[in-house]
């Protein structure tokens, strides 16, 4: 063709994830790599009440347009559940509603990154993120992690050697990919790195309710004392993706920027959308709808990682996650998770390998299982089918 695309256009590639989902319809492919919540629990019948509410008392307006940062009485329950749930005082000023959490991190770049700046995050990170991040055409510093979370003198190293880092992106609960959380005493390190430096920080927490055993942590935004971080929430691992509502908390100078973004976006998210989340709450108890999926996930995760100890080489490696969606797995180093992938795909189950994980590469033998989505037949089968392939890859090294 003879149209000629903006340069942001050759960063941009599709979704590995994404485009998975395509795979999905093959008949009996068992899929392993979703992120998604499982959808027999999506409280379907509490919905039509809310909506059914919502267009008695205020159809007009729930079919209109409404202001950007979102509809005040939604506003003014996160401002609570950022209190009681995060630790964050807040206010609706503080408040912005957004079209998902994917908004977030695309508007998020848009405020503080030009073209050649860097972004710093943990090793390995969100894929997603870095689909978002890439039209701003970043550069990426790997920060090493591990099971506690970003590790703080090679975060200092990095912002002492590095003037071009403009923002740091973080996961600090039940991290996707790995499943980490970090620990309170990698939390107070890490911020106080944050305030040598005056870095904004991009706080990611779509699965800090989903906890199966511990204790939730201080959120980073609740040690937050000079307004360096954006506080990203959603609702779609707790309530249902499809809504695509989501917010930040952020201190009123940086939620007004986001708050341009999206008048310059999408004008606001769903007023519909909003609505119906406000009223959900107004009339259940989202607290006990989440406890019943920690109920669940809890024992599909003990499901999955009782499996695996079964069926995996003993040379494949794991660590049994305290919450969130995905255990983390590590190969030996020279089997690469793209071949074991092929032997899979054979066999009818899929995972996401790990390679797309990591910003500038150089990993392979690692990859992704989520156990929220498939039901408990579907892991047990899909489980057994990787275990077959994982030996057969492995074994012919």
């Amino acid at each position: 063709m003879s149209v000629k695309y903006a340069d942001r256009t050759k960063e941009m590639q599709a979704s590995e994830i994404r485009e998975s989902y395509k795979l999905m319809d093959i008949p009996g492919m068992i899929s392993l790599s979703s992120g998604s919540p499982d959808p027999e629990l999506y409280p379907i019948e509490e919905f039509k009440q809310a909506q059914m509410r919502v267009m008695d008392e205020m159809g007009r307006s729930a079919l209109a347009y409404g202001q950007t940062d979102g509809w005040d009485p939604l506003r003014d329950k996160i401002v609570e559940r950022m209190k009681r749930k995060c630790g964050v005082e807040c206010s609706r000023n503080n408040i912005i509603i957004m079209s998902g959490s994917q908004q977030v991190l695309d508007f998020a770049a848009r405020i503080f990154i030009n073209d050649g700046d860097t972004i710093a995050c943990e090793t390995p990170s969100y894929m997603g993120a870095f689909n978002a991040f890439t039209p701003c055409r970043p550069k990426y510093a790997d920060i090493a992690t591990d099971r506690d979370g970003m590790l703080p003198e090679a975060l200092d190293e990095a912002l002492s050697e590095n003037p071009s880092i403009k923002m740091i992106y973080v996961i600090p609960n039940f991290q996707n990919p790995t499943g980490h959380q970090w620990s309170l005493e990698r939390r107070i390190a890490f911020m106080k790195v944050i305030n040598k430096y005056n870095v904004p920080v991009l706080e990611d927490d779509p699965y800090g309710e989903l906890i199966y055993e511990g204790e939730s942590l201080p959120t980073l935004k609740s040690m937050d004392t000079k307004g360096l971080v954006v506080y990203a929430g959603s609702f779609s691992k707790i309530l249902a993706p499809g809504l695509r509502v989501a917010w930040i908390c952020a201190e009123e100078e940086m939620a007004e920027k986001f708050m341009f973004a999206k008048q310059g976006a999408d004008l606001q998210t769903s007023q519909l959308a909003m609505m119906d989340v406000d009223k959900y709450m107004e009339m259940y108890d989202l607290d006990k709808h989440v406890q019943e999926i920690i109920k669940c996930y809890r024992q599909k995760r003990d499901l999955m990682d009782a499996l695996m100890h079964e069926y995996f080489p003993q040379s494949v490696t794991w660590e049994k996650p305290k919450g969130g969606l995905f255990i983390w797995v590590t190969l030996p180093d020279n089997v690469d998770s793209r071949e074991v992938l092929d032997v899979c795909l054979k066999n009818k189950v899929m995972f996401v390998t790990g390679s797309m994980f990591y910003p500038n590469g150089g990993i392979n033998n690692t990859l992704r299982l989520n156990f929220s989505w498939m039901k408990e037949a579907d892991i047990i089968e899909g489980i057994t089918r990787m275990g077959t392939a994982l030996h057969e890859a492995i074994d012919k090294q």
